[in-house]
């Protein structure tokens, strides 16, 4: 994937600030079908995701909708790509981007992504697409666990 993230190396801010950023975004919806159609907009705002990245591997498997997801870990970083053939999947991947990407494993393990139930997410997903959401945040923490790993490793020598 080196060169194919077009996501800023370091976010301008912090995990909390972006976490409330969200939850203020939505404070703007009165209800959950304007809510819907944001996150649809956020995800037609995702940079491309090269074709050849949509590979088995790369694939979160439990989705009902295809969803792919990678990492590259550059200067201590995550730095983290996604797509989905849904388009709300594609506005939670973006909302998941703007609290992830960009973080030092450290970061993301000690993160909840609470946002998902301050802007009611959790109670407004169906029984699949909560799944996604869960699988989705389970590949973001694999992948910090693997590079949190190599740093300590890193570390000891």
């Amino acid at each position: 994937m080196e060169g194919h993230l077009q996501v800023p190396a370091e976010p301008t801010e912090t995990i909390a600030e972006a976490q409330e950023s969200i939850v203020e975004s939505f404070q703007f919806f009165d209800d959950w079908s304007e809510r819907y159609q944001y996150l649809i907009e956020l995800g037609r705002q995702l940079p491309p995701f090269p074709e050849t990245a949509q590979v088995e591997s790369n694939r979160i498997h439990g989705c009902q909708s295809g969803v792919w997801l990678v990492c590259d870990y550059r200067n201590g970083r995550l730095e983290f790509a996604a797509t989905s053939d849904s388009a709300i999947v594609a506005g939670i991947i973006a909302l998941l981007l703007q609290v992830y990407s960009g973080r030092q494993p450290q970061q993301v393990l000690a993160t909840t992504p609470t946002f998902v139930d301050e802007i009611g997410l959790s109670t407004h997903l169906s029984p699949h697409r909560a799944n996604g959401l869960a699988l989705m945040l389970e590949r973001i923490r694999a992948f910090a666990t693997a590079h949190a790993s190599e740093d300590l490793a890193e570390d000891d020598t």
